[in-house]
């Protein structure tokens, strides 16, 4: 198995670079990192239900979305910082308690965009979700904390900060949600 990390990537590095962050409120953890992969969880707990008692589908969103950035920007050439341009799920299974399991796989990693895959489990192994994350790499530093994206900061280390900004405009998402679904389709 090829490894597609362009930038070091550890589970310490990930939950140091989301201290203080929804992620961390939300108390998701992440779990392992693999060549290709990268798995965190969510608890189901207080912070993450809806009134109906069971997980809420923003929170299978953020836990998506969070593994699917994250890997776009490890897996992003140096110099090069990840922004979000779409995400996606389906809702397959109500969960009131325990945890969910995310783990995000690339589809498509191109010059200027990719697209991954984020498969959500149950304790029990079972679907709960199915999402899909894309992306855009541009030239530019990493989007840093409390930073605009006309003026990004630099971490210490270099190392991207997984902060999707959101695209300029929405006839750009328009374009970049046709483009990314095409990627997709194209496996």
């Amino acid at each position: 198995m090829t490894v597609i990390w362009k930038q070091p990537l550890s589970v310490e590095g990930l939950t140091s670079l989301h201290v203080g962050t929804t992620v961390a409120h939300l108390g998701i953890e992440f779990l392992e990192v693999g060549d290709d992969f990268i798995r965190a969880r969510v608890p189901v707990d207080w912070r993450t239900l809806q009134p109906a008692g069971i997980l809420h589908g923003g929170v299978s969103v953020v836990l998506a979305e969070t593994l699917g950035s994250c890997g776009a920007a490890f897996s992003a050439p140096r110099g090069h910082r990840a922004v979000g341009l779409d995400v996606n799920a389906n809702h397959l299974r109500s969960v009131t308690s325990g945890w969910v399991t995310g783990a995000a796989r690339p589809i498509h990693i191109g010059r200027s965009t990719q697209v991954w895959q984020i498969d959500l489990v149950d304790d029990q192994g079972r679907p709960t979700c199915a999402c899909s994350c894309c992306t855009s790499a541009s030239r530019g530093p990493p989007a840093g904390r409390g930073t605009s994206p006309s003026a990004p900061a630099q971490t210490s280390s270099g190392a991207p900060t997984c902060r999707a900004t959101p695209p300029p405009s929405s006839a750009a998402t328009s374009t970049a949600t046709r483009c990314c679904r095409g990627a997709a389709g194209r496996r």
